[in-house]
């Protein structure tokens, strides 16, 4: 069926329909506390949105990347802290055996002592954090060390690999998160080698060697300002971390602030449109009806 209308009335219609998309609206608004909901809404703006609204994506990333890495270098940090102890223990082991007055049975049993030293720098060196091997480098599935204490070389070749693991700050650049347990523990110069430089020491225990002793007490000594480096490095770490935590944050809050500016409702006058336009549509109803209404049916009666 066609229906013809005059032009009153197609105004009215046009008018009813423009009060209702405007009164739709302001529902929305209310609804979602969002005066942007779709491309209509604001064209000219979507595109700025939805930048913002990437950089908040990035940003967060960001900030789940560094709460990971934090948990990591922190464990990191103490168990290195805790290998520095045990050198330093090593140390004070070695220097009761240089002493002449000790006997080979005193010098063996400080040799078991530096074993158990060795033991618990290698299970130190075998850190996981959920589920990964932190010193192992990129090679993180794969545990770096083992250790045997009846074999002359008790701890077997570095089994991780290189670590080229870093984080992005929020600015965009990177710094590098981890030393592997070879670059710890294992360094190819025999001075700085804490396996080596404790092992070596010993061995000279347990064959009574005076000699042997004093020399491999100096490499201790030179492997526990190494390691001490290697906890230095954490610590870099731990400040850059919380550096780049601090600049996260404040740039969260920063885009947050600059998304609600660009697309949250006003709901004051979100509601003073809602009423504006419930009225407006009363009004324009209760004209409506108070207009006359002929038909060729009036003229004929």
């Amino acid at each position: 069926m066609i229906t013809f209308y005059n032009a009153q009335t197609q105004a009215f219609l046009n008018g009813m329909n423009t009060i209702q998309q405007s009164e739709n609206q302001a529902q929305q608004q209310l609804t979602t506390g969002l005066r942007v909901n779709n491309v209509a809404d604001a064209p000219d703006e979507i595109s700025e949105i939805l930048s913002v609204q990437s950089a908040i994506s990035r940003n967060t990333q960001i900030g789940q990347n560094l709460g990971s890495v934090k948990n990591e270098t922190d464990t990191a940090e103490s168990a290195v802290s805790s290998a520095v102890s045990l050198v330093e223990q090593a140390e004070s082991l070695g220097t009761q055996g240089a002493s002449d007055m000790d006997s080979a049975d005193t010098r063996t049993q400080l040799a078991q002592q530096l074993g158990n030293v060795l033991t618990q720098l290698v299970n130190i060196a075998n850190t996981t954090v959920g589920g990964r091997y932190i010193f192992a480098g990129d090679s993180d599935q794969t545990q770096p060390y083992t250790i045997d204490l009846t074999e002359t070389n008790p701890i077997s070749a570095y089994a991780g690999a290189t670590s080229t693991r870093q984080v992005e700050a929020p600015d965009g650049s990177t710094f590098a998160i981890a030393q592997t347990a070879q670059q710890l523990f294992d360094a190819p110069d025999s001075d700085d080698n804490v396996f080596q430089s404790i092992n070596n020491l010993r061995n000279a225990l347990l064959n009574n060697d005076s000699a042997g002793v004093s020399s491999a007490l100096a490499q201790v000594s030179s492997s526990d300002r190494y390691l001490n480096d290697g906890l230095a490095f954490y610590g870099n770490v731990q400040d850059n971390v919380a550096s780049a935590t601090t600049e996260q944050s404040n740039d969260d809050t920063q885009l947050r602030t600059q998304l609600s500016t660009l697309q949250d409702a006003d709901e004051t006058q979100s509601i003073i449109d809602l009423n504006e336009a419930q009225t407006q549509q009363q009004a324009a109803l209760q004209s409506e009806a108070q207009i006359p209404r002929t038909s060729l049916f009036n003229f004929l009666s």
